[in-house]
């Protein structure tokens, strides 16, 4: 049976209390890969994929879920500004629905806008070069979705 994909608010409830969550970032060339701590309080990159097909990006990131023995995943959604769904959120929800087949970990959507714009004005604070940008940005851009994934259930545990 193929893994749920659903808002974050909703898959939560499909994973454990504690456990790693891998957060992806979902290029055209390139997959940025994120993982929290356990207690799901920090979000730290892990890889940047060079994307070749789909089964072959899939066996990585099944491979790092395993490594890091996480519970779920949390994918970037590319909305657009005034909340209506592209190109790419139809590229990104085609992969969730592919990859959902091949694991049983719940797989949560959480909305990425501007996440790229974001990590690009930091990594430029930081006086990090063109080229140098240019390899670490989709790491960054998964760090920053997972990060907030992370910080919305903080509150939502806080709420309850």
């Amino acid at each position: 049976m193929p893994a749920p994909i659903l808002p974050l608010i909703d898959a939560v409830t499909h994973w454990p209390e504690r456990g790693a969550l891998i957060g992806l970032d979902l290029g055209t060339k390139t997959i940025g890969v994120a993982v929290s701590d356990p207690d799901r309080r920090l979000a730290t990159g892990v890889e940047t994929i060079q994307r070749k097909a789909f089964r072959a990006d899939a066996t990585r990131l099944l491979a790092i879920s395993g490594e890091r023995n996480a519970v779920g995943f949390v994918l970037g959604l590319p909305i657009n500004m005034d909340g209506s769904e592209g190109p790419r959120a139809q590229s990104t929800r085609a992969f969730a629905r592919n990859f959902s087949s091949l694991t049983g970990l719940a797989i949560a959507l959480w909305d990425e806008r501007l996440s790229t714009a974001a990590v690009e004005r930091e990594l430029i604070g930081m006086d990090v070069s063109r080229a140098r940008r240019a390899e670490v940005i989709d790491e960054h851009a998964a760090i920053f979705i997972l990060q907030g994934a992370l910080d919305r259930l903080a509150r939502l545990r806080r709420d309850r």
